[in-house]
C-alpha cells in the first residue's frame, strides 16, 4: 500500500541537476499530483470554465439529506502532524465549548473562497523531502511548499479569521490515481466541504473522487480517526429510471 504523501520522502534536486531514474521515479506524492492536476486543466479549460461554478455560489443542498463524514477507530496521526504541533502549539489546542460546525453563510463563503484561492496563489508547488534527517516539515506560508503545506496554511488564516478549530479538520486522502495526498474540511450547517490546492473550486466531500483516509478528530485536533466509508447508493437520474421501466414492460 502506497504511504500517504503527509509521510512520503521526496528526491529533490536543484533543476540544472542531472537526476538518476530512479530518483525522477520517486518524486511522488501530492506535488506530482498537483501537476498532474494542472496539466489536466490546461487541457480542458474551455469545458472548465464552462461548469466550474463554486459550490459557494450556488445553494446547497439542505444539510439533513448530505452524508456527514463519520469517524471511525482511532489512528495514529501523521508522524509530520505530531511535528507540526509541536512547532505551531496554537494550531493544535483543542476549545470544548467550539462549535463543531460554522454558519455557512455569505459571509464565512466569501472568506473561505478568498483563502482557498490566496493560498493557492500564494505558494510554489515544490517537493519535500520528509526522510530520516527530518529535515522538512509542514509549514505555515512558505514561499515553497506542498499540500501538507497549502492545507496548514488555509487551517491557520481560518482559525485567525475566528472560525472555530472544531470545524476546520485536515484529512488524508488518495487521488483516483493513488497518489496521497492532504485536504482541509470545513464542516458547515450545509454539509463538509473541501478546500484543496488541486483546484479553486471548494466542492462537497462526497463530490471529489478521492478515497478518504484519516482525518482529525472532532473533539481534539491532536488527535485522528479513519474515516468509515459511506454506504451511498447511486443517484438514478429521471431520465435512467424511465429507460429501466421501458426496458422492464
Amino acid at each position: 500500500m502506497a504511504r500517504i504523501c503527509a509521510d512520503r520522502a521526496f528526491s529533490y534536486h536543484k533543476p540544472n541537476s542531472t537526476l538518476p531514474e530512479n530518483a525522477i521515479a520517486s518524486i511522488t506524492g501530492c506535488f506530482m499530483a498537483r501537476r498532474f492536476r494542472l496539466i489536466c486543466l490546461t487541457m480542458f479549460t474551455g469545458a472548465l470554465f464552462a461548469g466550474s461554478a463554486d459550490v459557494l455560489s450556488r445553494p446547497l443542498q439542505d444539510s439533513n439529506s448530505l452524508t456527514p463524514i463519520v469517524e471511525a477507530a482511532p489512528t495514529l496521526a501523521p508522524f509530520q502532524h505530531v511535528r507540526f504541533c509541536l512547532r505551531y502549539p496554537s494550531d493544535c489546542k483543542a476549545n470544548p465549548t467550539e462549535n463543531e460546525r460554522i454558519d455557512l453563510n455569505a459571509e464565512t463563503s466569501e472568506l473561505l473562497k478568498r483563502v482557498n484561492h490566496s493560498v493557492n496563489i500564494s505558494i510554489i508547488p515544490t517537493p519535500k523531502s520528509y526522510g530520516p534527517n527530518l529535515g522538512d516539515g509542514w509549514t505555515i506560508a512558505p514561499e515553497m511548499g506542498d499540500c501538507n503545506d497549502y492545507a496548514v496554511t488555509k487551517r491557520h488564516a481560518l482559525l485567525e479569521s475566528g472560525l472555530p478549530s472544531k470545524a476546520l479538520r485536515l484529512s488524508v486522502v488518495k487521488t483516483a490515481s493513488g497518489v496521497g495526498h492532504l485536504v482541509l474540511v470545513v464542516v458547515t450547517t450545509k454539509g463538509a466541504i473541501v478546500m484543496d490546492d488541486l483546484t479553486e473550486m471548494i466542492r462537497p466531500w462526497q463530490s471529489t473522487d478521492y478515497h478518504w483516509l484519516k482525518i482529525q478528530s472532532a473533539t481534539d485536533s491532536k488527535f485522528w480517526h479513519e474515516i468509515k466509508r459511506p454506504a451511498v447508493r447511486p443517484s438514478v437520474s429521471q431520465a435512467d429510471r424511465r429507460v429501466r421501466l421501458a426496458a422492464d414492460r
